[in-house]
């Protein structure tokens, strides 16, 4: 997300002084802003200890995102950096991309594209399969979550739904069911999740959740890639447990898109390998359609982001913080000497 395209950054700099970069904030680069104040970045700048410590003048964090996992929130709360998030912007566009890559599983469209463009008119083993009357499962009924339940309700599909804090009345309103997992995953056909990623919900869909499944469900990830246990995942694809896979998530995205990071993990040994090369698997699967982590990428979310980072920076600047995760000791901004 290029932040020269959208003028509304541009519009700062009469009050304050930007520097824009197109590389993820890293231990490498870091101290290159050690006089920042504010920095915004998206979820492949890993804002980790190392990072932090070479930004002393730090005091806010503007994530252009609503996840903020990447972020040692503890760092930020104990050294008085606020964190601002972009708490919604694209419900529907991500909302969309699941059933975007829905439905290139279920009418076999990768493969279907594939073969018309070698000329090949055929639809000898393209057979798919129809999405109404079939059972779609959402793990996670917030904003994202609702919307695939109302666009899954007008395929005429039957909606079952887990959420740590169950909603009775939107239950009713928008037609679905709340259930436990041992259900949801014992009648699921499609299976979306829409949590965060939290020491709870890492690997919830793991080699025990995924023997409680019926055979050839469909799993779509676009959440954060740590919610499945990739070599599980795996596993299952191969046995036909799990027919097919739509993700546009993987644990390990920013080692998966540097070849230096990805050099440096092995090496450093900060990554396990096996896991490593479990994506690059998933990634050659036939039954696994991978979008890089685009869910968000439409003309109106990414304009919403900008807008939305914009005036968490302004009302910062102002005195009066907002869409705040991570709340400091002193929220105000030093004022210049």
């Amino acid at each position: 997300m290029e932040l020269r395209e959208f003028p509304v950054f541009e519009g700062m700099a009469k009050d304050h002084s930007l520097t824009h970069t197109d590389k993820p904030l890293d231990r490498e680069n870091a101290g290159a802003y050690a006089a920042a104040e504010v920095v915004s970045t998206f979820i492949f700048s890993r804002l980790d200890r190392q990072v932090l410590e070479q930004m002393p003048a730090l005091r806010l964090i503007a994530t252009r995102s609503t996840g903020f996992d990447h972020i040692d929130l503890e760092y930020c709360a104990s050294h008085g950096i606020a964190v601002a998030n972009v708490p919604t912007y694209g419900e529907n566009t991500v909302a969309e991309h699941v059933f975007a890559l829905l439905l290139a599983i279920s009418h076999r469209l990768p493969e279907a594209i594939e073969r018309a463009q070698r000329g090949h008119f055929s639809p000898e083993g393209l057979q798919g399969f129809d999405l109404a009357g079939r059972s779609i499962a959402v793990i996670g009924t917030g904003r994202i979550g609702q919307h695939v339940i109302r666009i899954a309700r007008g395929f005429q599909m039957r909606v079952l739904a887990n959420d740590a804090a169950p909603q009775p009345r939107l239950a009713a309103e928008l037609g679905f069911q709340y259930v436990d997992l041992p259900t949801l995953y014992r009648e699921a056909d499609v299976i979306s999740l829409h949590v965060p990623s939290l020491p709870e919900t890492r690997h919830m869909l793991s080699a025990a959740a995924f023997s409680q499944m019926k055979d050839g469900v469909v799993v779509i990830n676009t959440a954060r890639g740590d919610l499945i246990d990739t070599r599980a995942l795996i596993q299952a694809l191969t046995s036909g447990k799990v027919a097919a896979a739509g993700l546009d998530v993987l644990p390990d995205e920013p080692l998966i898109r540097e070849e230096a990071e990805l050099i440096c993990s092995i090496y450093c040994k900060q990554h396990d390998l096996r896991d490593l090369v479990a994506n690059h698997v998933l990634l050659r699967m036939k039954n696994v359609v991978v979008t890089p982590h685009s869910a968000f990428n439409t003309q109106e979310a990414v304009q919403r982001i900008a807008e939305i980072t914009v005036a968490n920076i302004r009302a910062f600047a102002e005195g009066r913080p907002q869409n705040l995760v991570a709340v400091s000791v002193a929220v105000t901004p030093k004022k210049k000497e």
